[in-house]
Protein backbone atom coordinates (compact mmCIF):
# COMPACT_ATOMS: atom_id res chain seq x y z
CA UNK A 1 0.00 0.00 0.00
CA UNK A 2 1.49 3.66 -0.68
CA UNK A 3 1.13 6.82 1.64
CA UNK A 4 -1.01 7.90 -1.48
CA UNK A 5 -4.22 5.41 -0.31
CA UNK A 6 -4.48 6.60 3.53
CA UNK A 7 -2.79 10.26 3.55
CA UNK A 8 -5.26 13.06 4.43
CA UNK A 9 -5.06 15.54 1.02
CA UNK A 10 -7.40 18.11 2.34
CA UNK A 11 -4.87 20.45 4.23
CA UNK A 12 -5.17 24.10 5.74
CA UNK A 13 -1.60 25.71 5.64
CA UNK A 14 -0.42 28.19 7.58
CA UNK A 15 2.08 31.65 6.92
CA UNK A 16 4.89 31.84 8.86
CA UNK A 17 3.74 35.29 10.01
CA UNK A 18 0.02 33.81 10.71
CA UNK A 19 -0.32 34.80 14.76
CA UNK A 20 -0.53 31.84 16.59
CA UNK A 21 -3.98 32.64 17.30
CA UNK A 22 -4.86 32.72 13.78
CA UNK A 23 -3.07 29.36 13.60
CA UNK A 24 -4.51 27.45 16.17
CA UNK A 25 -8.39 28.88 14.85
CA UNK A 26 -7.39 26.84 12.17
CA UNK A 27 -6.64 24.05 14.49
CA UNK A 28 -9.81 24.41 15.46
CA UNK A 29 -12.07 24.87 12.83
CA UNK A 30 -10.30 21.94 10.99
CA UNK A 31 -10.41 19.85 14.15
CA UNK A 32 -6.40 19.21 13.75
CA UNK A 33 -3.73 19.26 15.96
CA UNK A 34 -0.61 20.49 13.38
CA UNK A 35 -0.72 22.78 10.07
CA UNK A 36 2.40 22.59 7.88
CA UNK A 37 3.83 25.98 7.28
CA UNK A 38 4.55 27.56 3.83
CA UNK A 39 5.92 30.21 2.08
CA UNK A 40 6.32 31.35 -1.86
CA UNK A 41 5.12 27.54 -2.40
CA UNK A 42 7.41 25.73 -0.11
CA UNK A 43 7.00 23.93 2.57
CA UNK A 44 9.15 25.86 5.77
CA UNK A 45 7.70 24.35 8.62
CA UNK A 46 5.17 22.49 10.85
CA UNK A 47 3.09 24.42 13.95
CA UNK A 48 1.24 22.40 16.68
CA UNK A 49 -1.10 23.04 18.79
CA UNK A 50 1.68 22.13 21.28
CA UNK A 51 4.65 23.99 19.86
CA UNK A 52 1.80 26.98 20.46
CA UNK A 53 1.43 25.79 23.65
CA UNK A 54 5.12 25.19 25.05
CA UNK A 55 7.37 27.33 23.02
CA UNK A 56 4.65 30.43 22.67
CA UNK A 57 2.05 30.83 25.63
CA UNK A 58 4.58 28.74 28.45
CA UNK A 59 7.81 30.94 26.98
CA UNK A 60 5.35 34.11 27.58
CA UNK A 61 4.54 34.94 23.97
CA UNK A 62 1.45 36.67 22.96
CA UNK A 63 -1.37 35.65 20.36
CA UNK A 64 -0.42 37.81 17.93
CA UNK A 65 3.32 36.13 18.10
CA UNK A 66 3.97 34.93 14.99
CA UNK A 67 3.83 31.09 13.46
CA UNK A 68 7.50 31.58 12.19
CA UNK A 69 8.85 32.23 16.21
CA UNK A 70 7.60 28.86 17.37
CA UNK A 71 7.53 26.41 13.95
CA UNK A 72 9.37 22.71 14.03
CA UNK A 73 11.71 24.32 10.98
CA UNK A 74 13.50 20.73 10.78
CA UNK A 75 10.39 19.24 8.93
CA UNK A 76 10.71 15.37 7.66
CA UNK A 77 8.30 14.57 5.15
CA UNK A 78 8.01 11.27 3.04
CA UNK A 79 6.50 10.75 -0.95
CA UNK A 80 3.21 9.77 -1.50
CA UNK A 81 4.69 7.45 -3.95
CA UNK A 82 6.70 5.51 -0.67
CA UNK A 83 5.33 2.65 0.54
CA UNK A 84 3.18 2.88 3.94
CA UNK A 85 5.18 0.29 6.00
CA UNK A 86 8.10 1.74 5.26
CA UNK A 87 7.02 5.20 6.00
CA UNK A 88 5.18 3.80 9.50
CA UNK A 89 9.24 2.39 10.46
CA UNK A 90 10.86 5.99 9.84
CA UNK A 91 8.02 7.87 11.62
CA UNK A 92 9.16 5.06 14.17
CA UNK A 93 12.50 5.86 13.94
CA UNK A 94 12.38 9.77 14.22
CA UNK A 95 9.45 9.78 16.74
CA UNK A 96 6.91 11.97 14.74
CA UNK A 97 3.15 11.21 14.47
CA UNK A 98 2.62 12.97 11.54
CA UNK A 99 4.27 13.73 8.40
CA UNK A 100 4.08 16.36 5.55
CA UNK A 101 3.31 14.54 2.30
CA UNK A 102 5.04 15.72 -0.92
CA UNK A 103 5.00 14.86 -4.66
CA UNK A 104 8.34 13.94 -6.37
CA UNK A 105 8.49 17.87 -7.55
CA UNK A 106 8.38 18.78 -3.80
CA UNK A 107 4.51 19.77 -3.88
CA UNK A 108 2.66 19.58 -0.67
CA UNK A 109 -0.09 17.04 -1.75
CA UNK A 110 -1.20 15.61 1.79
CA UNK A 111 -0.53 14.48 5.40
CA UNK A 112 0.23 11.35 6.82
CA UNK A 113 -0.67 10.84 10.74
CA UNK A 114 -0.73 7.88 12.72
CA UNK A 115 -4.33 7.79 13.06
CA UNK A 116 -4.01 7.33 8.94
CA UNK A 117 -2.18 4.67 9.27
CA UNK A 118 -4.41 2.85 12.28
CA UNK A 119 -6.92 3.03 9.61
CA UNK A 120 -4.78 0.26 7.14
CA UNK A 121 -4.82 -2.69 5.79
CA UNK A 122 -3.83 -4.67 9.29
CA UNK A 123 -2.56 -2.72 12.71
CA UNK A 124 1.11 -3.90 12.50
CA UNK A 125 2.24 -0.50 10.53
CA UNK A 126 0.41 1.70 12.94
CA UNK A 127 1.93 -1.00 16.29
CA UNK A 128 5.42 -0.59 14.92
CA UNK A 129 5.21 3.27 14.16
CA UNK A 130 3.15 4.13 17.48
CA UNK A 131 5.88 1.49 19.56
CA UNK A 132 8.72 4.01 18.08
CA UNK A 133 7.06 7.35 18.32
CA UNK A 134 6.27 6.35 22.53
CA UNK A 135 9.75 6.33 23.25
CA UNK A 136 11.30 9.11 25.86
CA UNK A 137 12.68 12.23 24.51
CA UNK A 138 13.94 12.19 20.83
CA UNK A 139 14.59 14.63 18.49
CA UNK A 140 11.33 15.91 18.35
CA UNK A 141 10.55 16.49 22.21
CA UNK A 142 9.55 20.05 23.05
CA UNK A 143 12.78 20.44 25.31
CA UNK A 144 15.37 19.51 23.36
CA UNK A 145 14.30 19.36 19.28
CA UNK A 146 15.00 22.10 16.84
CA UNK A 147 12.74 24.93 16.19
CA UNK A 148 14.84 27.25 14.45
Amino acid sequence: MKVSDKMTRDLRIASPEDSIQDAARSMAECDSGVLPVGENDHLVGMVTDRDITVRGVAEGKGPNAKVRGVMTVDVKYCFEDEDLDHVARNMAEQQVRRLPVMSRDKRLVGILSLGDISLGEGAMPALAALSGISQPGGEHSQTGGPRS
